[in-house]
């Protein structure tokens, strides 16, 4: 009987669908490189672009800047009675001695990202590592996209809440802040202490896996007695004013937008990517890791230290380094909660100001092709270029460590 058109219809299908498939992941897989290759391509240009414009002032015959010397962007120069590091381009402009150290700005940069990471890292891994190894399951499905979600929060919201809100009461109620750091800390591991020494029946209603929502009350309670028990250390340690103590003593000022105030805003903005990325490192470790080292005797401890991190550190770094590249280039919390003064000491409730932060003020102000505009390029240069460092350093040792992992574990 001859085959009907149907028939050969119904026996082509699986053909003419199975090339069609291959057709569209053809044309997937080469959207998916022509997209990566063109973001490899404009990270190219823009650092081409700034490499172009700052040559001039590297050319020994430029008519660009011939007043100005190189050394001056990174040598300390005469001012008032000593050598300082100064960034004060206006004085192009006037025709004056020009101070254009970029010292003092990659001092801010550098300071002001390491402020963020040590609230952002601790506090983001320790998340990571609970709601990974010990948050139960509905309670993580919960709060995970919350904590992700904080990412989205704009810049510039932080910064208006650190430099107007924030600032301005630390600096009105310092005693209350420092009571506050150092209380809130010591409270939990007193805590953990007394918990362990409950009996078994009170272990399990403060179960580990509930311990985020348990812990909050207790927080609660910390910050109420560090309010109450900050007028009378301060009164009995810092003869009454603490502030004042502060600056006689040390020699401090306290500015309210200072280095503290901006690095606990951008660990704030800093904190949730951390997080994310951590967590997903350490769930991807196999259960069957930490399942057998606990058959084995390891305690929940034993096996976090000793199996789970070891397996998921290369991820773990690469999270915090992308969290360092976010804090050296982040610009408008540094805008708006540092007081954008480019000094260069180590007191960290005074100002700062950083190349993000200098290049957003000074560049509409800037003439295109003038000293002034090449000067602030160059500083976009160099964070360009640290920025790109960072990120290749971690990608190296990610991969490093690895390939380090994967032969350990194909000898055992």
């Amino acid at each position: 009987m001859p085959d009907t058109p149907t028939s050969d219809f119904s026996a082509q299908s699986p053909l003419h669908s199975h090339r069609y498939r291959q057709r569209r992941d053809r044309l997937a897989r080469a959207l998916i490189t022509a997209g990566g290759i063109g973001v490899l391509l404009a990270v190219l240009a823009i650092g081409v672009f700034l490499a172009v414009e700052v040559l001039p002032l590297f050319l020994p015959f430029s008519s660009t800047a011939p007043e100005l010397e190189l050394s001056a962007l990174w040598q300390a120069q005469p001012y008032a009675d000593g050598l300082e590091y100064r960034w004060l381009p206006y004085r192009l402009d006037e025709g004056e001695a020009a101070y254009v150290s970029l010292v003092p700005l990659a001092w801010g940069t550098l300071e002001a990202a390491a402020w963020a990471l040590v609230l952002a890292v601790p506090l983001a891994l320790g998340a990571a590592i609970h709601s990974s190894l010990y948050m139960s399951r509905p309670l993580r499905a919960r709060i995970k996209p919350t904590l992700e979600l904080m990412e989205a929060m704009p810049g510039v919201v932080l910064g208006f809440i650190a430099g107007l809100v924030l600032g301005p009461w630390v600096e009105q109620h310092l005693a209350i802040a420092l009571t506050t750091v150092l209380l809130l800390p010591l409270g939990v591991i007193v805590l953990a202490g007394v918990r362990r020494c409950l009996p078994s029946s009170w272990r399990l209603v403060l179960s580990l896996r509930w311990a985020s929502m348990w812990l909050i009350p207790w927080l609660i309670v910390l910050v109420w007695l560090a309010h109450w028990l900050a007028p009378l250390l301060e009164g009995w340690w810092f003869g009454g004013d603490l502030r004042l103590w502060v600056e006689t003593q040390l020699g401090w000022d306290v500015e309210a937008r200072n280095a503290l105030i901006l690095g606990l805003a951008m660990g704030f903005a800093v904190m949730p990517g951390i997080y994310a990325l951590a967590e997903e490192a350490l769930v991807d470790v196999p259960r069957d890791l930490s399942d057998g080292a606990q058959a084995m005797g390891a305690t929940r401890w034993q096996t976090l230290t000793r199996v789970v991190l070891p397996v998921a550190w290369p991820g773990i770094f690469s999270a915090v380094m992308i969290g360092a590249g976010r804090a050296v280039g982040e610009t408008m919390i540094v805008l708006m909660a540092s007081g954008n003064t480019a000094l260069m000491n180590g007191n960290p409730l005074d100002g700062l100001r950083s190349l993000a932060a200098s290049i957003a003020i000074e560049l509409p102000e800037a003439g295109p092709g003038g000293t002034h505009y090449r000067l602030l390029l160059l500083a976009a240069l160099a964070l360009f270029l640290f920025t790109f460092l960072v990120n290749t350093l971690a990608e190296l040792v990610r991969t490093r460590l690895r390939r380090r992992f994967r032969m350990l574990r194909s000898d055992s």
